[in-house]
């Protein structure tokens, strides 16, 4: 039988945003959703994830960037239009260091986020999260504040996860002291369960849509990889690998290795099963 920890790793509450200002670009990671069903329902109850990756890119020097991404969701009881009304909040940190020159690291821009959540039957999902990034005065974060539009769209029946997710990033100051352009995501992924097993291909795509100030040359990258997953029952792990196969103004180049773990805290806003009634028999 399906469990619904399974269910978990197809969903797209789980995952906050983050990115690295280091390249300016995107405040939220690309490719950070990978992985997951955004479009897809979570069961409700409470959920701990953490998604981290490292990478390195080919920039003269190289410049190698780490990020970790703890997140709090909350599936709610409650429903809103017909979809799972999901509340999300995740406090993500980065370290960039620049080959023989540089090391910066400290707490990037928290995230919080709303989203519903509808399940269209046939296996198909569909979400809309509206949340927003605040502003920090960091070596690497952002230091205004974000809106953030995110619209999933996944197919989840019979192991399969095929899910296109498109975040849309808007900047709520034209001129910031680090460089803000608004921005649009699309991660990817088509993957298949085996039994506890989970196989298949991801990539994102990203790239600004403004340019903070004249002259600024807009970034872009499109990235392919592998995901491999398994379910351990009360904790589901997956690993994935990255590279980029374009870019544009980025300088080089990048290749990032990821890992996630799903850990679900319960549910304690459940009814709890009613007490048993009939006659208790003894030896």
């Amino acid at each position: 039988m399906k469990s619904n920890l399974t269910k978990l790793a197809a969903s797209g509450m789980l995952m906050a945003a983050t990115a690295v200002s280091a390249f300016a670009g995107s405040v939220t990671q690309p490719g950070e959703t990978v992985g997951v069903a955004a479009g897809a329902p979570l069961p409700p109850g409470l959920y701990f994830v953490d998604t981290s990756d490292w990478g390195v890119r080919s920039t003269s020097p190289d410049t190698a960037v780490g990020v970790t991404i703890p997140v709090l969701a909350w599936s709610t009881p409650w429903t809103l239009l017909g979809a799972r009304l999901q509340f999300l909040v995740a406090t993500p940190a980065v370290e960039v260091g620049v080959n023989n020159t540089s090391y910066v690291d400290g707490m990037y821009n928290p995230f919080f986020g709303a989203q519903l959540a509808w399940d269209l039957g046939g296996g198909f999902g569909f979400s809309y999260l509206l949340g927003a990034y605040a502003g920090v005065k960091t070596p690497v974060g952002f230091d205004s504040t974000s809106l953030n539009q995110r619209f999933a769209l996944s197919y989840t029946a019979n192991g399969w996860n095929l899910t296109a997710n498109t975040i849309w990033g808007i900047q709520s100051q034209a001129v910031t002291t680090t460089v803000n352009p608004d921005f649009v995501n699309v991660d990817l992924t088509a993957t298949k369960k085996f039994g506890k097993w989970e196989l298949g291909a991801v990539g994102f795509y990203s790239s600004d849509v403004s340019s903070p100030f004249a002259g600024y040359l807009r970034q872009s990258q499109f990235a392919l990889g592998g995901l491999v997953g398994y379910d351990f029952g009360p904790v589901i792990l997956q690993a994935y690998l990255t590279r980029d196969v374009a870019e544009s103004n980025y300088g080089g180049f990048d290749t990032r290795v990821w890992g996630r773990i799903i850990i679900p805290l319960g549910n304690p806003f459940a009814t709890p099963a009613p007490a048993p009634t009939g006659p208790m028999y003894r030896k």
